[in-house]
């Protein structure tokens, strides 16, 4: 069986974008594939943060992976797992400092693009990159599910991946492919110009686990035609639709097309399908959700001991690439 990683940072609540471009996806590698799913909380240090968020973040986000249908065994905390940023310490001297400086997410993080000036940067938004590479290549993932935007970061674990190989003299570590599956990219539905997003503001996102009145609201005040005409569904209308759609509402999104088609469809049904299609997709996950959470000294024990195990298989890697590199081991 072919292996999967993949790895989300606990930034707070998770969105339907969240979701529908990722977690929905994780859910369903879990039956075809090895899967190692990483709570990254190494990585949400690069920028500032608070001590007792990123403690809380990751838990609920542990939570919320579970209740989506993520498999306990599969999913570990990066920091529990410290082999990740040992890797990631050989590893940098295997990367290139033009290759990290070419990174855009480093570029559009570090500058304040309203003044064109730096704040604080730490060393550590830098090197991230490197330290992704150690999340992949520690576990020999054969597959890392990415969307277009993140090819660059994988194009830079398989460019240290192919330097050690060479410099050591063995093909050891597996050469990772990007998994591209059907990720449908949700918009905000108080401005559909903008992918959803909680670095927007609460109106451009839709909470997986809002109250059904605050999702019928939201629903309810989205924006369909900007006022512009033209012969192409606007991409308000298209956004609601892609959101039937991805809830699974087959019959409700070829019943509203075929109207659309028709040249009579109702916004107000449109909205009412979205906000019942969506509802009916989240209820089950937050009552999960709830059950989970009832004993949650449970699903941090669990968590605790699948990131152990994971460990090990870290572990095994570590330990074969310091023997490469000529390190000393105290065992």
């Amino acid at each position: 069986m072919k292996t999967v990683l993949s790895a989300i940072q606990p930034t707070g609540y998770m969105h339907l974008g969240n979701y529908f471009g990722a977690v929905s996806n994780w859910v369903r590698l879990q039956e075809s594939y090895k899967c190692f799913y990483g709570v990254v909380d190494y990585h949400a240090m690069t920028m500032p943060f608070d001590v007792k968020k990123l403690r809380n973040n990751t838990w609920e986000l542990i939570t919320n992976l579970m209740a989506c249908g993520v498999k306990a065994e599969n999913l570990f905390i990066q920091s529990m797992v410290p082999e990740h940023t040992e890797l990631a310490w050989i590893l940098q001297c295997y990367a290139s400092y033009g290759q990290a400086m070419r990174m855009t997410q480093f570029k559009d993080k570090s500058t304040d693009r309203d003044t064109g000036k730096d704040d604080f940067v730490s060393v550590g938004l830098f090197t991230y990159p490197v330290l992704q590479a150690a999340d992949i290549l520690i576990y020999r993932a054969d597959y890392v599910p990415i969307g277009k935007d993140q090819e660059q970061h994988l194009e830079l674990t398989r460019d240290i991946a192919q330097r050690f190989n060479h410099l050591v003299g063995k093909e050891y570590f597996v050469m990772p492919e990007s998994l591209y599956t059907e990720t449908p990219k949700i918009r905000s539905t108080a401005d559909p110009s903008k992918k959803m997003s909680k670095s927007a503001g609460e109106k451009h996102y839709i909470n997986l686990f809002a109250e059904e009145e605050t999702l019928r609201r939201q629903i309810k005040s989205a924006v369909t035609d900007t006022g512009e005409a033209g012969d192409t569904m606007s991409e308000g209308v298209e956004n609601l639709f892609l959101l039937i759609k991805a809830s699974g509402n087959q019959e409700g999104y070829n019943g509203l097309m075929d109207a659309y088609k028709a040249q009579n469809l109702k916004y107000s049904e449109l909205k009412q399908v979205t906000a019942d299609s969506l509802w009916s997709m989240m209820k089950p996950i937050q009552e999960y959700k709830k059950e989970i959470n009832e004993d949650k000294k449970r699903i941090k024990d669990q968590i605790k001991e699948s990131s152990a195990e994971i460990r090990k298989v870290a572990g095994e890697t570590l330990r074969e690439v310091k023997d490469l590199v000529g390190l000393l081991q105290a065992r």
